[in-house]
C-alpha cells in the first residue's frame, strides 16, 4: 500500500481491501526478532491503566477532602458518620445473624500472674475461630482487649501477638488473640497433605476475595464478623467486664481494628498499629493491598482512611506508627490531623493521639507499652506510665487449639469458600424465582453494573499508524487507537492476507495484542483462511500493563485500583472491546454499511467477548470463546480460584451469570471451546 504524503505522511492501512503489494515480506525463518511494539517506553510509562486510575483516585480524594472541610457542627459530623457507616456495611455485604458461639476451652496453661486458655468458638454455624485468651489473676471482672493478628502465618501465636496478650494480662486486662481466616489454625485452602496451600496469607485472603466479590461480599466482611464474634465471646466471659472492651492489632490487625472501631459501638477504645495512613499516600507509595483492605467503590464514594477514626469519634483512638513503616508516616500524621480536628469539634480533642517510634513495620516495645497504657487509661481509669520491656514468648505449637494445627480438619467444618458457595446457590434460586427481566432490561442493568457507557455512544477512536512488519504470505500493521486525553490508548496489530474477505476478526486474548500472534498460531490460521484480524491490548494489558503480574492473582493491583473506584476492570475492558469492534466494523466503510465483525476471546478475555456481545449483539456476526469459565457459580465453588481475579464483577451473581450472557447474544452463533470448570 502507498504512503499518502497528502495527509501528513499517514498512510492508508488498507485493512480489509485487497492488498496490491506485499511490503517487507519475510519468511517464518527470519533471523531477527519482529518489531511488534506500538508505544515508546515513555508513552508506556504514562499510558498504563493503573496510572489513569491513580489520577481518577486523586481527584476523588480531593472531592472527599472538600466535603470533610464542611463538617463544622456535631450534627453534621454525626450525619457524616451515619452515611459512611451505612455505605461501609452495605459494601461489605451486610452481616449474618448472630448464632450460638458453642464455645469450648480445649486446654489451660498456667503462667506467672495469668493463665492462657486455648478456646474454640463459632463465628457462624460450623465455621470456627481458634483463639488464645489471656486472663490475669483477679477476683473481679477485668477490662477486655481483642487482639487481631497481622498477616503472619502463625497468627495468634506469632511472637508479637503473644506479646500483646502477655502485656495486657500483666496490666490487669484480659486479652483475646484470635486467628483470622487464612492464617494460623484457620487456613481455608489446604493441600492434600492437610497443610496450607499458600505460604502467603495475603494470597489466600485475595483468593477468598474472588468468590466473595462475585456474591457481593468482601474478604473483610468475614474478618469483621469474626472480630465482632470475638467481642461477643470476650463479653460472655464472667471474668470480663463487658462494658470495658478495647481493640488493637498490628498491620492487617491494624486494618481490622480500624474497621471494627468504625462499625461496632461496643469498642470503647482502640489502638490500630502500623496501618493507618491516607489513601493518597498509600497509592503514591505502595498502591492497593490485599483483598480486605479495599472496599468496593470507597474512594469514589469519599471514604478515606481518616474516616475510620472519624467514624469512631469521640471514643478514644490511639494511632500507633513507626517511622520506617512502608505505610507512609506522613499519611499517618495527616490522618491524625484530620481526626484531631473532628474530635476537637466534638469537644474531645484529647481522645485521639498518635505515637511514632523509630523502627520498621511492626510493634516496637515502646509502641506496645504505649498501647497498653492507652488501654489502661480508658478501660481501667489508670494512667500510670508503663515501661517498655522485652517479653518472652512460647513455641506456637504450645498455643494450638486443635490437634492437627488446622480447624478445617474438624468434621463438618465450613470454610469461607463453602459459605460463599452457599450464598451463590441462594442467589441462583433468587434469580430463578424472581420475575424475569426482559432482555433489554437485563442488558441495561448489566451495562450499569459494569459502568460501561451507553452502547450507542461508543464509536471508533482515532488511530495512529506505527509501522509495518512482513511475514511470509501476509503482513502486520501496527497501530494505536486513541480516545482522547485522560483515556488509555489501545495498541493493536492488524494481520493482512493479500486478498482479505470483507468480513474481519477482532481477537481478544489474556496476553493482549500478542496473544496467539506467533507464526503458525491461531491468528495466522485465520489469515490463511483469507480474513484480516485485529488484535488489541485492552486497558491494562500488554503495553498499558504494569510490569509485574502475579500468575495466581493476575493483575491484582490494577484490579483493586479500579475496585476502589467502583469500576469493574471487566467493564473497562468490555468498553475497550466495543471501541475496537467499532473500528474494525467501520474502517474505510460507510457507517450505514459496516462490515461483519467476528469476535474471538481466549482465556479470561472470553468473558470480555461475551459481555461485549451481550451488550451490543448487533455489532457482531459471531462469537468464539476458548478456555473461558462456564459460569460465575463454578468460579465461586472452585477450591482455589486462581488466575481469575481481574475479571470478576462485584455482586454479579445478584443479577446474572455467564449463561445469561449467551441468552442476551441471541441468534448470533456462539462457539464455546474448552470451557473451564
Amino acid at each position: 500500500m502507498s504512503r499518502l504524503a497528502s495527509n501528513g505522511g499517514q498512510r492508508s492501512m488498507a485493512l480489509f481491501t485487497p492488498a496490491l503489494v506485499m511490503m517487507l515480506a519475510f519468511s517464518a525463518a527470519t533471523s531477527f526478532a519482529e518489531d511488534l511494539g506500538c508505544l515508546t517506553k515513555e508513552e508506556q510509562q504514562h499510558s498504563t491503566l493503573y496510572a489513569q486510575l491513580q489520577r481518577e483516585a486523586y481527584a476523588a480524594l480531593d472531592r472527599r477532602l472538600e466535603a470533610y472541610e464542611t463538617l463544622k457542627t456535631p450534627e453534621e459530623i454525626r450525619e457524616y458518620q451515619t452515611r459512611l457507616r451505612t455505605f461501609f456495611e452495605r459494601q461489605l455485604g451486610g452481616f449474618p445473624e448472630r448464632t450460638p458461639l458453642n464455645a469450648e476451652t480445649v486446654k489451660t496453661i498456667s503462667a506467672d500472674g495469668y493463665r492462657i486458655e486455648c478456646v474454640i468458638f463459632e463465628s457462624q454455624p460450623n465455621h470456627h475461630i481458634t483463639a488464645n485468651l489471656y486472663l490475669p489473676d483477679s477476683d473481679k471482672p477485668v477490662p477486655g482487649v481483642v487482639v487481631s493478628s497481622g498477616h503472619s502465618r502463625t497468627a495468634k501465636t506469632a511472637d508479637y501477638n503473644q506479646r500483646f496478650g502477655i502485656m495486657m494480662a500483666s496490666q490487669g486486662m484480659a486479652a483475646l488473640c484470635f486467628d483470622p481466616i487464612g492464617q494460623g489454625e484457620r487456613s481455608q485452602i489446604l493441600k492434600e497433605d492437610g497443610q496450607p496451600q499458600f505460604s502467603g496469607t495475603t494470597t489466600e485472603h485475595s483468593l477468598m476475595g474472588v468468590g466473595s466479590i462475585l456474591v457481593g461480599r468482601n474478604t473483610a466482611r468475614y474478618r469483621v464478623w469474626d472480630a465482632m464474634r470475638a467481642i461477643d465471646y470476650l463479653a460472655s466471659r464472667r471474668e470480663v467486664d463487658a462494658s470495658r472492651i478495647g481493640f488493637t492489632g498490628c498491620s492487617g490487625g491494624g486494618t481490622l481494628t480500624s474497621y471494627v472501631m468504625a462499625l461496632d459501638d461496643r469498642v470503647l477504645c482502640a489502638a490500630p498499629a502500623c496501618y493507618l495512613t491516607t489513601f493518597r499516600h498509600l497509592i503514591e507509595a505502595l498502591g492497593p493491598q490485599d483483598a480486605e483492605q479495599n472496599i468496593y467503590g470507597q474512594v469514589a464514594f469519599g471514604m478515606d482512611q481518616p474516616d475510620y477514626v472519624i467514624m469512631h469519634a469521640p471514643k478514644p483512638v490511639l494511632i500507633s506508627s513507626t517511622t520506617g513503616d512502608f505505610f507512609d508516616i506522613r499519611g499517618s500524621w495527616e490522618n491524625y490531623r484530620q481526626a484531631k480536628r473532628i474530635f476537637g469539634r466534638l469537644g474531645a480533642p484529647h481522645h485521639v493521639d498518635l505515637v511514632e517510634i523509630e523502627g520498621r513495620h511492626g510493634v516496637q516495645p515502646q509502641n506496645l507499652a504505649t498501647i497498653a497504657q492507652w488501654m489502661r487509661r480508658w478501660l481501667a481509669d489508670s494512667d500510670q506510665e508503663i515501661a517498655a520491656r522485652e517479653i518472652t514468648t512460647r513455641a506456637p505449637e504450645e498455643l494450638w487449639c486443635t490437634e492437627t494445627g488446622q480447624v478445617l480438619h474438624r468434621t463438618g467444618e465450613r470454610s469461607v469458600l463453602d459459605l460463599n458457595a452457599d450464598h451463590a446457590n441462594a442467589l441462583m434460586k433468587r434469580r430463578e424465582t424472581r420475575e424475569r427481566l426482559s432482555d433489554p432490561e437485563l442488558r441495561e442493568q448489566i451495562r450499569q453494573m459494569l459502568s460501561v457507557p451507553a452502547v450507542e455512544s461508543i464509536s471508533s477512536a482515532e488511530w495512529k499508524d506505527i509501522g509495518r512488519t512482513g511475514r511470509e504470505g501476509y503482513h502486520i500493521d501496527r497501530l494505536v487507537l486513541n480516545r482522547g486525553e485522560g483515556t488509555v490508548p489501545l495498541p493493536g496489530l492488524t494481520f493482512h492476507p493479500p486478498s482479505p474477505s470483507d468480513d474481519a476478526y477482532l481477537y481478544l486474548h489474556d496476553q493482549g495484542r500478542l496473544g496467539d500472534s506467533e507464526v503458525g498460531g491461531a491468528i495466522e490460521k485465520l489469515v490463511t483462511d483469507g480474513y484480516a484480524v485485529v488484535s488489541v491490548d485492552l486497558s491494562g494489558q500488554g503495553e498499558t500493563a504494569l510490569e509485574k503480574v502475579d500468575p495466581v492473582l493476575t493483575d491484582w493491583k490494577t484490579f483493586y485500583m479500579a475496585y476502589l473506584m467502583g469500576k469493574p476492570l471487566l467493564g473497562i475492558r468490555t468498553h475497550d472491546a466495543l471501541v475496537a469492534a467499532d473500528f474494525v466494523a467501520h474502517y474505510q466503510k460507510d457507517r450505514s454499511n459496516p462490515r461483519k465483525v467476528h469476535l474471538v476471546g481466549v482465556g479470561r478475555a472470553g468473558l470480555i467477548a461475551l459481555h461485549a456481545a451481550a451488550l451490543a449483539p448487533d455489532r457482531f456476526a459471531s462469537v468464539t470463546v476458548r478456555d473461558c469459565p462456564r459460569s460465575w457459580n463454578d468460579v465461586v465453588r472452585q477450591p482455589s480460584p486462581t488466575g481469575i481475579l481481574d475479571c470478576v464483577v462485584h455482586n454479579a451473581l445478584s443479577l446474572y451469570d455467564i449463561p445469561d450472557l449467551k441468552r442476551l447474544i441471541g441468534s448470533i452463533p456462539v462457539s464455546v471451546e474448552d470451557p473451564q470448570p
